[in-house]
């Protein structure tokens, strides 16, 4: 499963996953045209471009500087896909209560 991250101006969607077993995080990226999309994927923390359709030597450049500019945010977002909601409360709900109601 993948969660977006960011749309740029251009309407260049970024979305992430989970991080993996092995550590690493998908990243996919898709920019929409006349017909479509443009696509690219790719892992952090590599950063080496697979099933890319449209995207330009100069656009790969430019995604993967966003990417790896980005990857320290995008990797905390990611673990924080494979915890609990609850993982991340700082106190149980029936702390918060006042007087017991």
């Amino acid at each position: 499963m993948l969660w977006s991250y960011v749309q740029l101006d251009d309407g260049t969607q970024f979305a992430y996953s989970e991080t993996r077993d092995d550590g690493t995080v998908r990243v996919a990226v898709e920019r929409p045209v006349d017909l479509g999309f443009d696509h690219a994927e790719c892992f952090l923390p590599a950063v080496k471009w697979f099933n890319v359709e449209g995207f330009t030597a100069d656009d790969l450049n430019f995604l993967k500087e966003f990417v790896r500019s980005n990857a320290p945010f995008i990797f905390e977002l990611a673990e924080r896909q494979k915890k609990p909601d609850w993982w991340f409360r700082r106190w149980p709900p029936d702390v918060l209560l006042l007087n017991g109601k």
